[in-house]
């Protein structure tokens, strides 16, 4: 019976996680022909190809996506295990901060991850603001913070990059309106850009609702009766991007920065921190 190695899966893995070969090595702490070599190991073990080399971008064979269910399976089973049996138990909390647009699709899977490695700590998930969040990192409220911005200050570390789109109600005309009617919170880093845009495009707006309640705002754009910006692929469930056909402006780019990166001391907040890049490097 052939027994398929542990640290070539891992590195399959990485490199379908991340995209390729150059950004695996990174979080594998690599070299990028070590990475190369691994993948070819698995390859040879099993007898197929398991990434197609043919296309332009990083595909996986047939195999390869089989492979790659496999392998998932196996390095949590293996994770845990050797958590479990090696590992202290670690006790206490550590408070995250994120804020609310972004908290879909990574958090869950970084708690979930978090939860499995470190079953006796607690993760106070703190959803807030931008700069809100930042101040209570400052104050030492928060253990991490994640941030959406157009910039990256010092200290911080950008996980991903996107453009913010509009969004309205399924199936909505409010978009169509003139002035512009927008639903957005007060303290809303995107209130400002999105106003700008407007402005530089000769569009009048007006804003529809004044609120800090993410709620009153969903509800105000799913029933027609504004529209907003949000970061692409963080579309809230019930609305839908805006298929505007260019009647308004393009929106700037948009970072999520993660800051606090640098201060882990303890095992868990190591831990955390890879958790969340790995999280959003599979974006």
């Amino acid at each position: 019976m052939r027994n398929l190695d542990m640290t070539a899966l891992r590195a399959f893995v990485t490199v379908a996680d991340t995209g390729g070969v150059t950004r695996a090595s990174g979080f594998l702490n690599l070299t990028q022909s070590a990475v190369s070599m691994q993948l070819k190991r698995l390859e040879e073990s099993v007898g197929v190809s398991l990434l197609d080399r043919s296309a332009r971008k990083l595909a996986l064979t047939r195999q390869g996506e089989q492979m790659l269910s496999y392998a998932r399976r196996m390095l949590s089973l293996n994770d845990e295990a050797m958590t479990r049996l090696t590992a202290q138990d670690y006790e206490g909390q550590l408070a995250l901060g994120v804020p609310s647009d972004i908290i879909y699709p990574a958090i869950p899977q970084v708690l979930q991850r978090f939860n499995a490695t470190f079953p006796r700590m607690k993760v106070q998930l703190v959803s807030s603001f931008t700069s809100r969040l930042r101040r209570m990192l400052e104050r030492g409220e928060v253990n991490l913070t994640l941030a959406t911005e157009p910039h990256l200050d010092s200290g911080g570390e950008t996980l991903l990059e996107r453009p913010l789109v509009w969004v309205g109600a399924i199936d909505g005309q409010q978009w169509r309106a003139r002035p512009l009617r927008l639903a957005f919170e007060e303290m809303c880093i995107f209130r400002h850009a999105v106003q700008r845009e407007l402005d530089r495009a000769g569009i009048p707006w007006e804003m529809a609702v004044e609120s800090d309640n993410t709620r009153t705002i969903e509800a105000t754009i799913s029933a027609d009766l504004a529209v907003n910006a949000c970061i692409e692929g963080a579309e809230p469930r019930y609305v839908a991007q805006l298929r505007h056909g260019g009647a308004l402006p393009d929106l700037p780019q948009v970072k999520i920065n993660m800051y606090g990166a640098d201060l882990a001391k303890s095992e868990p907040e190591k831990a955390m921190v890879e958790f969340v890049r790995q999280a959003f490097a599979t974006l």
